[in-house]
């Protein structure tokens, strides 16, 4: 790396610490606090009650306060991974980072917490006292062996979980991808040979979580800086390192290489060499996990044993041993049951969650996170990637379970699986709006075709299809393609085997096709040849054909390509009759609550009809998601303030919609501000039928409509559900290129449920 290159980087390191604001964290309020009555309720005098109700039972804490979702990151910085003890200020950056991370893949708050004290009973002393403030504690970066007494004196004083994650988390990690790395080379926990540098608090701890995993003490040859840890040694040793020490003679690693099945490494650069792993066992499992430079290289432990299975501490090779995968996970399933401490049966869960994960098929968001990464289980993928959204459920899960069945958990609970449903829409923000939506198309097995059947994204969603639904995929595309980007992705799911396939380049009903094509479209000058042209090539008219006749209940496409290019298909096949496309309605879920946006692409200046009848199908979707519609018709114009074009053809669609009897409310024409405020509508327009904020909002214009949609988007962070085409008798819909593997499988639940269910 150039010296220019390495400046620029460590420049961005402390801009991106530096700026906007200083540091990686801060503190917001989770009440509202803009009245007198607010103030009045979370000071005093209402803080008072909150009081009372703890001091009378201290459980309660868990009820009125943050506590039981709040964690402390304690650290002297006396081991601060790759920079020693620079002390308890300088490590500050570190402890916030972890702050970070149990926040972003957990959603638990933490407060970091730097002490300026390194005698280890002391400091325990200190950790201590802070039990009334915190759920959970999280030891950080303290030098052994005084980690290990800080982690014992908080462990039998304290009454809630106190984890010291530089020893457990690697350890359970370790023990997660070594699971899997003797899965792959079909060898045993009791019959492997560890040899192992590095007697620090890791080192100890992943030796003696292999001991917990089935591992023979007397198989586990551990070596430091001094060489062998043999009996009778007396430089450097203490408790923890002589339970592992050997009766022999060997003195050296090289002395005590030969035959290893496991080299596990936690000490420093370079420190195994090639002729070393020449001498282990056939198929040798190397977790060179010394940052930043391991004890070998990869490349360097390859040349000389070629079916080595390796792991390391860096992101830039496979299997990356990151505590990430355990500590927020840990903590989670912890907090949740009130656990009292961390346990062996709860770091144990812990390792067959992270385990059997990396086994199960990627996820779509890791594989999004990591494009280019081979993600399939094997020698090259033993753990699971940080950013697979299932972590939370699995591990969290797992670790609750065993909380409660070791007897540990304070607040046990009733429902395991709603339990794992419940941090699944933590990770997954549409699980909580889809679930009415999902639970209605389990009703009837629909078969759902996709048009774009060679996409990544819908081989995932129909991976997860049969996975989590009772819905039937049926993919248009090249059976070689279909097959190979399944493969390249990990994914387990083959065409003709767990889902039918439509080949446009050679299908038995290809005739059927394109003469039921030419059928529907000859009066409208498409010809014989043309409609074989098309069902070889056209697959967005190649499904519509396919629900035509009765062989799928619904199309989905629109991965790629204009959205009215295939409105185009699916009106002149499915159309007609009592099906018109009413317009697209699109789901944005916010931070604050749903939100339907219509009609975001089909009519780009509706007439009044239309714009009724937008408002109608709008009423009928915000239904299927079990909310009660409040529609507002928004434009420039607001209560007739305007004879602007737009505001004189929403008057018009309010009348139309006023000649019958509307089972939902609406009201219009209005600002959009008015529709979201229910306090100013109230001001401006007290007699509004409207209760509380608008829920869907319909414009006027295609290009309103669909500037809102993609400004919640792109700087509301808003996820969008859809968009969902009105009025086909949910026999086609029309997604956006830009949708995600979750969104194809949230479209196809939707496509999913049958049309009685919600007309």
């Amino acid at each position: 790396m150039s010296d220019n290159s390495s400046d620029s980087q460590r420049q961005a390191a402390l801009d991106y610490h530096e700026f906007p604001k200083p540091g990686k964290l801060e503190i917001r309020a989770t009440k509202p606090l803009s009245t007198g009555r607010d103030l009045s309720r979370a000071y005093s005098p209402g803080v008072a009650e909150a009081c009372i109700e703890i001091k009378d039972d201290p459980a309660n804490a868990a009820r009125y306060t943050a506590r039981s979702n709040l964690v402390a990151v304690v650290s002297n910085g006396s081991a601060v991974l790759g920079l020693g003890n620079i002390g308890a200020l300088a490590s500050k950056p570190v402890m916030e980072g972890k702050a970070v991370l149990f926040k972003k893949f957990a959603d638990i708050d933490c407060f970091d917490i730097e002490v300026d004290e390194t005698d280890p009973e002391k400091l325990a002393d200190i950790v201590c006292a802070l039990e009334p403030s915190f759920g959970a504690v999280n030891l950080e970066d303290i030098k052994a062996p005084d980690c290990f007494i800080v982690e014992k004196l908080c462990r039998e004083r304290m009454n809630i979980p106190v984890f010291h994650d530089d020893q457990h988390g690697t350890a359970i990690v370790v023990g997660a991808a070594a699971t899997n790395a003797l899965r792959v080379a079909e060898k045993a926990f009791a019959d492997i040979k560890i040899v192992s540098t590095g007697g620090g608090a890791a080192g100890i701890a992943c030796l003696n979580m292999l001991v917990k995993l089935g591992v023979k003490r007397e198989n586990i040859w551990l070596c430091d800086i001094h060489g062998l840890v043999y009996e009778g040694r007396t430089e450097d040793m203490n408790p923890q390192k002589a339970a592992f020490a050997q009766k022999s003679d060997l003195r050296t690693l090289d002395d005590v290489i030969e035959g290893a099945d496991l080299f596990l490494g936690l000490s420093g650069p370079n420190v195994l060499k090639p002729a070393m792993v020449e001498k282990m066992a056939e198929r040798p499992i190397i977790f060179a996990l010394a940052n930043p430079t391991p004890e070998i290289m990869p490349d360097a432990a390859r040349k000389v044993a070629p079916d080595a299975i390796i792991a390391t501490g860096r992101s830039d090779f496979p299997n990356q041993v990151n505590n990430v995968l355990c500590f927020p996970f840990i903590f989670r399933g912890a907090l949740d049951v009130g656990a009292t401490e961390i346990n062996d049966a709860m770091k144990i869960a812990c390792v067959e969650g992270i385990a059997e994960l990396a086994r199960e098929t990627t996820s779509a968001e890791a594989a999004a996170a990591y494009k280019g990464e081979q993600l399939t289980f094997g020698a090259d993928y033993l753990i699971p990637k940080p950013f697979d959204p299932r972590l939370v459920a699995i591990v969290s899960g797992a670790v609750a379970q065993a909380a409660m069945e070791s007897g540990v958990a304070t607040r046990p609970l009733h429902d395991l699986e709603a339990y794992k449903q419940k941090l699944n829409q933590s990770v997954f923000k549409s699980a909580l709006l889809m679930r009415p939506v999902y639970e209605a198309a389990r009703v009837a097995s629909r078969r759902i075709v996709f048009a774009e059947g060679e996409d990544e994204r819908v081989l995932r969603a129909a991976q997860a299809m049969l996975e989590e639904t009772t819905e039937q995929p049926i993919l248009i595309g090249r059976p070689d393609v279909v097959t190979a980007r399944a493969e390249r992705a990990g994914l387990k799911i083959r065409p003709g085997v767990d889902f039918d396939l439509v080949n446009p380049e050679n299908d038995p009903r290809y005739r059927d096709y394109w003469q039921s094509y030419h059928k529907l479209m000859e009066r409208r000058g498409i010809t014989p040849d043309l409609a074989r042209a098309i069902m070889r090539t056209n697959t967005t008219a190649i499904g519509a054909i396919m629900v035509h006749r009765v062989e799928a209940d619904s199309l989905i496409c629109g991965t790629f390509g204009e959205y009215r290019w295939h409105l185009n298909y699916v009106e002149q096949v499915l159309g007609g009759g009592t099906y018109r496309s009413d317009g697209a309605l699109s789901l944005m879920i916010l931070e604050d609550g749903p939100l339907f946006i219509a009609d975001t692409h089909i009519r780009y200046a509706p007439t009044p009809e239309e714009i009724a009848r937008s408002v109608v199908g709008a009423a009928r979707h915000v239904r299927r998601f079990g909310l009660d519609p409040q529609i507002a018709l928004c434009g420039q114009s607001q209560f007739g303030n305007s004879d602007c074009d737009s505001g004189i053809r929403l008057r018009a669609a309010m009348e139309i919609l006023g000649r019958e009897y509307r089972d939902f409310t609406y009201d219009g024409e209005m600002n959009i501000e008015t529709a979201l405020d229910p306090e100013l509508r109230q001001r401006v327009f007290p007699s509004s039928k409207l209760n509380g904020p608008a829920n869907a909002l319909i414009f006027a214009n295609a290009d309103a409509a669909s500037g809102v949609r993609n400004i919640l988007k792109m700087r509301a962070s808003g996820l969008e559900v859809g968009p969902i085409l009105m009025g086909m008798g949910n026999r086609a819909h029309i997604v956006s290129p830009s949708i995600t593997a979750r969104g194809l499988l949230n479209m196809a639940a939707i496509a999913g449920t049958p049309v009685a269910h919600y007309s």
